[in-house]
């Protein structure tokens, strides 16, 4: 691990060329008496054996890692005393770069959540409005059902009174299908519980006629080619 660290320094340019020189020498010198130890602990092991004694191999381990602690830690400080303005400078640059990483997270943070409030606030203002446009549409015929509705007042011209009223009919099965609202035509068709609601049956005027829809009592609508109302119908037996 030492090793390896010492590499990563002399990439960087920490050690000069007579540090490196040095520090390879006390790399072999360190992995000769390393071998000479382990050789040791290995005889002790077996002698331990044979005496059936505790083995020493845990405490040879400990005793290991602690040089290997103490080897480290005295490399960091050789690397920070050689050259320590080049290893602040590094360290700062670190710091820096963590903190503009953590400022772009907290921003993304607070705009994903301003998203979300947002999107939650839209989604409420729809539903509240979601029938403004057609209710909107509709505002101008019902201004002409009042119009008419004065106008039954001060006339006494029953078929003026009636044109006038289709006419405002007229408009606003217009203004409805405008908005894709149709009506649906249930008079001699198949009896479908998917489109119709029976309120009654009655026997049929032929067998032509036998589950079939005689009368529409009330009208079934379609919104968007979807079911708004279904119909309410009379039943052929």
């Amino acid at each position: 691990m030492a090793n390896n660290l010492m590499i990563f320094a002399q990439n960087l340019g920490f050690m000069t060329t007579e540090e490196q020189k040095n520090t390879t020498e006390e790399n072999a010198i360190n992995a000769e008496s390393n071998e000479n130890k382990d050789v040791t602990v290995e005889v002790n092991v077996n002698i331990n054996k044979d005496n059936n004694e505790p083995s020493s191999e845990n405490e040879a381990v400990e005793t290991n890692e602690e040089e290997d602690s103490a080897e480290k830690k005295s490399w960091f400080e050789k690397l920070f005393q050689s050259n320590p303005s080049k290893v602040k400078e590094q360290i700062d640059e670190l710091t820096a770069k963590n903190e503009e990483l953590k400022d772009k997270y907290l921003r993304l943070y607070a705009d994903f959540d301003n998203y979300k409030k947002r999107t939650a606030k839209e989604k409420m203002e729809l539903f509240d409005t979601a029938g403004k446009d057609i209710v909107s549409a509709v505002l101008p015929t019902i201004d002409d059902f009042e119009r008419a509705n004065k106008a039954l007042e001060n006339s006494d011209d029953v078929a003026a009174l009636k044109e006038g009223m289709q006419l405002v009919y007229l408009k606003l099965l217009k203004t409805l299908e405008s908005k894709g609202v149709k009506a649906m035509e249930s008079n001699g068709a198949e009896f479908n519980a998917d489109l119709h609601e029976a309120i009654t049956e009655i026997p049929a005027p032929s067998d032509a006629m036998k589950g079939k829809v005689i009368d529409t009592v009330e009208k079934g609508y379609y919104i968007n080619e979807k079911i708004l109302r279904y119909a309410k119908v009379v039943v052929g037996k």
